[in-house]
């Protein structure tokens, strides 16, 4: 019987992990994937607190998994089947058994788009990226294409228009989803019902090939290929129901990081949040693993660790 099991390493979870077990909570990790995450396969930070050298996510994350593995917290790389939510005790059927503990924290992050571009997954932080505020300096000056179908997209082009000389905006839609209508952009070129076909390159990103709807096919010569196409969704199939998930798959929590289901917490992309970035995620671990020391120990109020 653990304390707490963690659903998820990346960084919400593995920071959860930090504080729980130094909380001298017993604590267990299961991630499926540990080196698959948004975060693993980020290939370089620059903007993380704390880190003034330039690191590849692989690196930020095996941080703070050696630190919460240095308080006590365990680490397996597993399979999840099913989880029994609803009692005291909760259940994780796992490819290796089935486990127990007194509280829950979910971190399953996000799922991708059910079909990557060719050469999308390949170049995924060399040149490819879903963040303009993890990765927009490094193409201050450069030429990039942008894809996307949304607000969001259109957010984005909007940020790195001030970082870089030109965006290529490709839009595979004839307009844009929640957006009347687009505002003057400046160095940005517009390319509405255009299919993106291939992102180019051998170890660094060369090019992103293009189909119009009524044209031939191009190729635009860019350093970067940002992507914000529908299709993320949080990792929460797996809860079946048993604990309440909004319209489109996101935990309803309170700012505790706490679900209506007694000893169930999430932290991360799993929750409704209008920025997603590791340090986001990092600090909803924290709250998150502060709550279930709360919650274990009945207390009335969260301790946080200062020291």
């Amino acid at each position: 019987m653990y304390d707490v099991i963690i659903i998820g390493g990346g960084p919400a979870g593995a920071s959860a992990a930090v504080y729980t077990a130094r909380g001298h909570l017993s604590t267990l990790v299961l991630d499926k994937a540990p080196n698959a995450g948004a975060l693993a396969l980020t290939h370089k930070i620059a903007n993380y607190p704390g880190i003034a050298e330039e690191l590849s996510g692989k690196e930020l994350l095996e941080r703070i998994r050696e630190q919460a593995i240095g308080f006590g917290a365990e680490f397996k790389h597993t399979t999840i089947t099913a989880v029994d939510l609803e009692g005291d005790t909760k259940y994780v059927f796992t490819a290796d058994g089935m486990l127990e503990s007194k509280a829950v924290i979910i971190a399953t992050g996000s799922k991708g788009r059910n079909r990557m571009l060719p050469g999308e997954e390949k170049l995924l932080g060399r040149g490819v990226s879903t963040c303009s505020t993890c990765d927009g300096a490094f193409y201050a000056g450069k030429e990039i294409a942008v894809i996307g179908d949304s607000e969001e997209a259109l957010d984005e082009v909007l940020a790195l228009s001030r970082i870089v000389s030109k965006i290529h905006f490709i839009i595979p839609r004839p307009e844009l989803q929640g957006v009347a209508a687009l505002p003057a952009l400046d160095n940005t070129e517009v390319y509405f019902r255009t299919r993106p076909l291939e992102i180019t390159g051998d170890q660094q990103v060369e090019g992103l090939r293009i189909k119009p709807n009524a044209g031939d096919e191009q190729l635009l010569n860019v350093d970067g290929v940002f992507v914000f196409l529908s299709g993320s969704k949080p990792g929460t199939d797996f809860l079946d129901g048993q604990v309440p998930l909004d319209g489109e798959g996101f935990m309803v929590l309170d700012e505790f990081m706490q679900s209506t289901v007694s000893g169930v917490f999430g932290a991360g992309e799993v929750r409704r949040s209008p920025v997603k970035q590791a340090v986001v995620a990092a600090a909803d671990g924290a709250i998150a693993a502060m709550a279930v020391d709360k919650f274990i120990h009945r207390r009335e109020h969260l301790i946080p660790q200062y020291k």
